[in-house]
């Protein structure tokens, strides 16, 4: 059974998401599609980019990821498919799928160019469901990356930016906000490692206001609605609160610079 994910910026209020499902159902039947998430910010690439390439590591070899945060839809903007070692990422040739093919290092690019396995009518906003779910559904199938596209070098790359080190100070931001308020950052673990111990005081700005606050190990170690530092989940550092909400203390959102004085 081959395994299909899906990461978009849809929400769930809207029967968007359920419709690419019913697409990749309809075409292709022993598949199991797991949600990534829908709550990218609208349009918001570099946030997509981000947890897509955070997410990928913990499935299984040979899966299929579609990811559509995709403000240019409907335009001269092409599809791609990025055929990696690990597995396949199907969606917009805007940077979406970059950092995390790259992640995997070696990749060949595709664009889609066969109207045989996407859908017979295609509406110029919703390609997420006329054309990438149908694709994702069809290689599931088993049919070719070159039946389905040729080969490209022209595709539109992307990096993260991740936290580095100026002077005496860590420079980061905010890439995604979860459902508790955790402000993660780009900043990654083992540059935080390098300059601070769990226990230690260190002061960071953010919005121009400075906090003064504990690097630990999790929330249990700082006292109920202390604001604090910690190593989340996914390797990044997070500014949290313990019982609380870092995004309603702080008032931060995504892309906020955040500094860390050494």
């Amino acid at each position: 059974m081959k395994v299909i994910t899906l990461l978009t910026d849809f929400g769930l209020k809207d029967p968007y998401v359920a419709q690419m499902k019913g697409v990749i159902l309809s075409i292709a039947k022993d598949v199991e599609i797991v949600d990534i998430s829908h709550e990218i910010y609208p349009q918001n690439v570099e946030q997509g980019a981000f947890l897509l390439y955070t997410s990928l590591p913990y499935f299984p070899k040979g899966s299929i990821h579609v990811a559509v945060v995709d403000p240019g839809v409907g335009t001269s903007r092409r599809g791609i498919i990025v055929d990696c070692k690990e597995g396949i990422l199907v969606g917009p040739d805007n940077g979406l799928l970059l950092p995390a093919a790259k992640r995997w290092r070696s990749f060949k690019v595709y664009e889609i160019i066969n109207k045989k396995y996407i859908l017979d009518k295609i509406t110029y906003t919703f390609h997420g469901r006329d054309v990438f779910a149908p694709i994702a559904a069809h290689i599931a199938n088993g049919i070719s990356l070159n039946d389905i596209g040729r080969e490209i070098e022209d595709y539109v790359d992307f990096n993260l930016e991740f936290g580095k080190v100026c002077e005496n100070r860590i420079e980061g931001k905010i890439f995604h906000i979860d459902r508790f308020g955790n402000l993660i950052t780009n900043i990654e673990e083992d540059l935080i490692r390098r300059y601070i111990e769990y226990g230690e005081k260190i002061d960071i700005i953010i919005k121009g206001r400075k906090y003064r606050v504990k690097f630990l190990k999790s929330y249990g170690y700082s006292k109920e609605g202390e604001i604090l530092l910690t190593i989340g989940g996914i390797g990044f550092l997070e500014i949290s609160v313990n019982k609380g909400s870092a995004f309603k203390e702080i008032g931060a959102n995504i892309g906020d610079r955040v500094t860390l004085v050494l």
